[in-house]
Protein backbone atom coordinates (compact mmCIF):
# COMPACT_ATOMS: atom_id res chain seq x y z
CA UNK A 1 0.00 0.00 0.00
CA UNK A 2 2.78 2.30 1.24
CA UNK A 3 4.53 1.84 -2.51
CA UNK A 4 1.15 2.51 -4.49
CA UNK A 5 1.04 6.01 -2.47
CA UNK A 6 4.44 6.48 -2.76
CA UNK A 7 4.08 5.79 -6.50
CA UNK A 8 1.48 7.72 -7.24
CA UNK A 9 2.79 10.55 -5.78
CA UNK A 10 6.17 10.55 -7.60
CA UNK A 11 3.76 10.23 -10.53
CA UNK A 12 1.65 13.54 -9.45
CA UNK A 13 5.53 16.05 -9.20
CA UNK A 14 6.71 13.94 -12.48
CA UNK A 15 3.89 15.36 -14.16
CA UNK A 16 3.61 19.05 -12.74
CA UNK A 17 7.24 19.03 -13.25
CA UNK A 18 6.31 18.81 -17.03
CA UNK A 19 3.51 20.83 -17.37
CA UNK A 20 5.11 23.68 -15.49
CA UNK A 21 8.11 22.98 -18.02
CA UNK A 22 5.75 23.27 -20.86
CA UNK A 23 4.31 26.24 -19.69
CA UNK A 24 7.26 28.23 -19.13
CA UNK A 25 8.49 27.62 -22.67
CA UNK A 26 5.50 28.65 -24.08
CA UNK A 27 5.33 32.10 -21.93
CA UNK A 28 9.26 32.32 -22.98
CA UNK A 29 8.63 32.13 -26.87
CA UNK A 30 5.66 34.61 -26.45
CA UNK A 31 7.95 37.60 -25.11
CA UNK A 32 10.84 36.54 -27.39
CA UNK A 33 12.56 39.99 -28.11
CA UNK A 34 12.74 40.56 -32.36
CA UNK A 35 16.41 40.69 -33.77
CA UNK A 36 16.53 42.26 -37.34
CA UNK A 37 20.44 42.72 -39.05
CA UNK A 38 22.25 42.41 -35.75
CA UNK A 39 19.83 44.77 -33.70
CA UNK A 40 17.41 43.99 -31.10
CA UNK A 41 14.16 45.70 -30.81
CA UNK A 42 13.99 47.03 -27.43
CA UNK A 43 11.46 49.06 -25.39
CA UNK A 44 14.51 51.21 -23.40
CA UNK A 45 15.15 54.96 -23.40
CA UNK A 46 18.90 54.27 -24.85
CA UNK A 47 21.19 52.10 -26.16
CA UNK A 48 24.74 52.05 -26.75
CA UNK A 49 27.38 49.67 -29.21
CA UNK A 50 31.25 48.74 -29.76
CA UNK A 51 32.69 47.67 -32.12
CA UNK A 52 33.65 43.99 -31.44
CA UNK A 53 37.72 43.36 -30.83
CA UNK A 54 38.27 41.14 -34.00
CA UNK A 55 37.31 43.91 -36.14
CA UNK A 56 39.06 46.23 -33.78
CA UNK A 57 42.43 45.91 -32.97
CA UNK A 58 44.45 47.10 -36.06
CA UNK A 59 48.34 49.00 -35.92
CA UNK A 60 46.31 51.90 -35.31
CA UNK A 61 42.68 51.59 -35.08
CA UNK A 62 41.67 51.35 -31.20
CA UNK A 63 37.66 51.20 -31.40
CA UNK A 64 34.82 52.43 -32.21
CA UNK A 65 31.24 53.58 -30.38
CA UNK A 66 27.85 54.50 -31.26
CA UNK A 67 24.62 54.99 -28.90
CA UNK A 68 21.17 56.12 -29.14
CA UNK A 69 19.02 57.76 -26.47
CA UNK A 70 15.11 59.13 -26.64
CA UNK A 71 16.19 63.09 -26.46
CA UNK A 72 12.25 64.28 -25.94
CA UNK A 73 8.86 63.95 -27.72
CA UNK A 74 9.90 62.95 -31.53
CA UNK A 75 13.65 63.17 -31.01
CA UNK A 76 16.47 61.21 -30.87
CA UNK A 77 20.24 61.82 -29.93
CA UNK A 78 23.03 60.20 -32.13
CA UNK A 79 26.28 59.85 -31.22
CA UNK A 80 29.57 58.15 -32.79
CA UNK A 81 33.27 58.28 -32.12
CA UNK A 82 36.36 57.09 -33.24
CA UNK A 83 39.72 56.34 -31.53
CA UNK A 84 42.90 55.59 -32.19
CA UNK A 85 45.66 53.93 -30.85
CA UNK A 86 48.11 57.47 -31.11
CA UNK A 87 47.61 60.23 -32.93
CA UNK A 88 47.01 59.46 -36.65
CA UNK A 89 46.95 61.24 -39.87
CA UNK A 90 43.21 60.86 -40.71
CA UNK A 91 40.09 59.69 -38.44
CA UNK A 92 36.22 59.84 -39.38
CA UNK A 93 33.13 58.72 -37.67
CA UNK A 94 30.29 58.40 -40.25
CA UNK A 95 26.65 58.08 -38.20
CA UNK A 96 23.27 56.22 -39.26
CA UNK A 97 20.00 56.45 -37.88
CA UNK A 98 18.03 54.26 -39.11
CA UNK A 99 13.99 53.31 -38.66
CA UNK A 100 12.73 49.66 -38.47
CA UNK A 101 10.50 48.88 -41.48
CA UNK A 102 8.03 46.68 -40.20
CA UNK A 103 6.74 45.62 -43.51
CA UNK A 104 9.83 45.18 -44.84
CA UNK A 105 11.54 43.44 -41.59
CA UNK A 106 14.92 45.79 -42.38
CA UNK A 107 16.00 48.59 -41.39
CA UNK A 108 15.95 52.07 -43.65
CA UNK A 109 17.79 55.02 -43.29
CA UNK A 110 16.32 58.21 -42.25
CA UNK A 111 19.89 60.68 -41.62
CA UNK A 112 22.76 60.66 -41.61
CA UNK A 113 25.94 62.62 -40.72
CA UNK A 114 30.06 62.52 -40.33
CA UNK A 115 33.02 64.29 -38.92
CA UNK A 116 36.61 64.43 -39.74
CA UNK A 117 40.04 65.30 -37.84
CA UNK A 118 43.45 65.10 -39.13
CA UNK A 119 46.32 64.61 -36.83
CA UNK A 120 44.50 63.64 -33.82
CA UNK A 121 43.48 59.78 -32.02
CA UNK A 122 40.05 60.57 -31.28
CA UNK A 123 37.42 62.09 -33.62
CA UNK A 124 33.37 62.03 -32.30
CA UNK A 125 30.05 63.41 -33.29
CA UNK A 126 26.94 63.99 -32.19
CA UNK A 127 23.14 65.25 -33.14
CA UNK A 128 19.56 65.63 -31.74
CA UNK A 129 17.47 64.26 -34.95
CA UNK A 130 13.51 64.57 -35.35
CA UNK A 131 11.57 61.57 -35.62
CA UNK A 132 8.32 59.85 -36.15
CA UNK A 133 6.66 58.51 -32.94
CA UNK A 134 5.60 54.79 -32.87
CA UNK A 135 8.49 53.23 -34.29
CA UNK A 136 11.95 51.96 -33.88
CA UNK A 137 14.78 53.73 -34.46
CA UNK A 138 19.12 52.67 -33.96
CA UNK A 139 22.59 54.26 -35.09
CA UNK A 140 25.49 52.14 -36.97
CA UNK A 141 28.33 53.87 -37.17
CA UNK A 142 31.86 53.62 -39.51
CA UNK A 143 34.80 54.24 -38.15
CA UNK A 144 38.10 54.95 -40.03
CA UNK A 145 41.58 55.14 -39.52
CA UNK A 146 44.79 55.82 -42.10
CA UNK A 147 48.49 56.82 -40.89
CA UNK A 148 51.11 57.50 -43.39
CA UNK A 149 50.82 55.11 -46.70
CA UNK A 150 49.58 51.85 -44.55
CA UNK A 151 46.22 50.87 -45.41
CA UNK A 152 42.84 52.78 -43.68
CA UNK A 153 41.52 50.60 -41.07
CA UNK A 154 37.63 50.48 -40.54
CA UNK A 155 35.51 48.88 -38.15
CA UNK A 156 31.53 49.14 -36.95
CA UNK A 157 29.56 49.37 -34.37
CA UNK A 158 25.72 49.28 -33.94
CA UNK A 159 23.13 50.10 -31.27
CA UNK A 160 19.71 48.11 -30.45
CA UNK A 161 16.30 49.39 -31.60
CA UNK A 162 14.53 51.83 -29.33
CA UNK A 163 11.24 52.75 -29.14
CA UNK A 164 9.89 56.64 -30.06
CA UNK A 165 6.68 55.63 -28.53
Amino acid sequence: MKKRILSFVISIMILSGVSITSIQNVEASDNEIRKVDGSYLINADSSSGTSEDSLTRGKHMMTGECSISKAGTKRVYAFGATTANHDVDYLAVIIYVDRYLEEEDAWGQVDWFMEEATDDYFVYAGKTITVDRGYYYRVHADHIVQKGDDPMEETFSFTDGILVP
